[in-house]
């Protein structure tokens, strides 16, 4: 079973950065598309970054030109580097993977997500 984790949320004030850390753990996926998402209290869960296939990664609005995602296939791990926070940025983020499970064919195209970690910016 494939597994994802996250780390590095924290506080931070305003201005300040953040890196955050997805590390994936089992075989048998493709895991053809990585990305990240946030939930912050009262509101639904949005896109932030998405990369397909090691396609150009498509950034939300919001974060666009403070946000930049990388992968590192050799270490099955995804970073989310955060530059001048915002308060706005206030949320529990979610490292998600789609793809094919080649173990399970009678359901093969499956999403997987992580349990989140919370980042917290002061003003």
């Amino acid at each position: 079973q494939v597994h994802l984790v996250e780390s590095g949320g924290g506080m931070v004030q305003a201005g300040g950065s953040l890196r955050l850390s997805c590390a994936a753990s089992g075989s048998g996926f493709s895991f053809d598309a990585m990305g990240w998402y946030r939930q912050a209290p009262g509101k639904q869960r949005d896109s932030v970054a998405t990369d397909i296939s090691g396609g150009e990664t498509k950034y939300a609005e919001a974060v666009k030109g403070r946000f930049t995602m990388s992968r590192d296939n050799a270490k099955n791990m995804v970073y989310l580097q955060m530059n001048d926070l915002k308060p706005e940025d206030t949320a529990v983020y979610y490292c998600f993977t789609a793809g094919v499970n080649y173990s399970d064919w009678r359901r093969p195209y499956q999403e997987i997500w992580g349990q989140g970690t919370l980042v917290t910016v002061s003003s």
